[in-house]
């Protein structure tokens, strides 16, 4: 029911872009098959206590499921079933920064986070650390995010910096605490090298995508990702993973790896953007382009 209406009220919504200047006719007939699902945002999805029968439903009609969690409930984490990619939200490198940036409910959130990284680990699909940074809150103490990182191994590490909003009296955030990209990069080179030097047992990990508009830059397990040539498989095959999960057998994430496009790389020209897009600029009321 839940999963029907969701696609019901998408397919509505999409409905309505029609004719909306900027939509490309060919992308708006494709929104019609709704075949991604980003489980986040709002809430805590792995709270709902049918939430393996939702992705089954999911996956059931060839959608795949993006789970973000804010580790608090690893047993949770432990008992659910696997999705096309599994994110936890890393939001501070120790307890102290923990309660800062997040101001958790639980006295014991930084156990909570620890022990759902190490189940993070028993995990043989996708599995994402998420971090956000936010200049002069949570950036600093890399060696802390390292070991957290070591701990949960997962198979990407995505570091992306903090979008200001506008003002809120909920936040003290302010455009200052707004990372560049450049930091972002410097902050994940930082991150791998600290890695590797502080736990050489870890799986090694390398810089390997980066989207210079949404400032996110991806770290990738070289184990699981990288090929003997040096490029990087860092996309998923949907229809691999669907056929996979619909066996009912055992699979990895080198089941349904797919290679990454050139343009989405470190370094490359288009900075993240597809070529085959023609990026729109929004005119400000002055009359020039953003």
């Amino acid at each position: 029911m839940i999963v029907a209406e969701a696609v019901r009220l998408h397919v509505a919504m999409i409905n309505e872009c029609r004719g909306v200047p900027g939509v490309l006719e060919e992308r708006w007939r494709e929104a019609h098959t709704v075949r991604h699902c980003a489980l986040s945002l709002v809430g805590e999805p792995i709270m709902y206590p049918r939430i393996n029968e939702l992705i089954g439903e999911l996956h059931a009609r060839k959608i795949s499921s993006f789970l973000v969690t804010n580790a608090q409930f690893p047993e949770a984490i432990r008992t659910l079933r696997p999705v096309t990619q599994l994110y936890v939200s890393v939001d501070a490198p120790n307890k102290d920064d923990l309660e800062e940036v997040d101001r958790p409910l639980f006295r014991d959130a930084w156990e909570r986070l620890r022990e759902s990284l190490v189940i993070l680990r028993e995990k043989k699909q996708r599995t994402v650390a998420r971090l956000t940074l936010v200049k002069g809150h949570n950036e600093g103490d890399i060696a802390g995010y390292a070991e957290l990182i070591a701990l949960g191994e997962p198979t990407l590490v995505e570091v992306k910096g903090v979008t200001f909003c506008g003002k809120s009296d909920a936040s003290d955030l302010t455009m200052a605490n707004c990372p560049w990209h450049h930091e972002v990069e410097a902050f994940c080179k930082e991150l791998a090298a600290r890695i590797a030097k502080d736990h050489p047992s870890c799986p090694t990990y390398e810089v390997a995508c980066a989207h210079k508009h949404s400032v996110s830059v991806l770290l990738a397990r070289c184990d699981q990702l990288k090929a003997p040539d040096g490029t990087w498989d860092t996309w998923i095959d949907y229809d691999r993973f669907h056929a996979l999960a619909a066996s009912g057998e055992p699979f990895t994430v080198e089941d349904y790896k797919a290679p990454c496009p050139p343009w989405a790389l470190l370094g490359a020209a288009e900075d993240g953007f597809d070529p085959s897009d023609t990026r729109m600029y929004k005119k400000k009321a002055n009359g020039k382009s953003r």
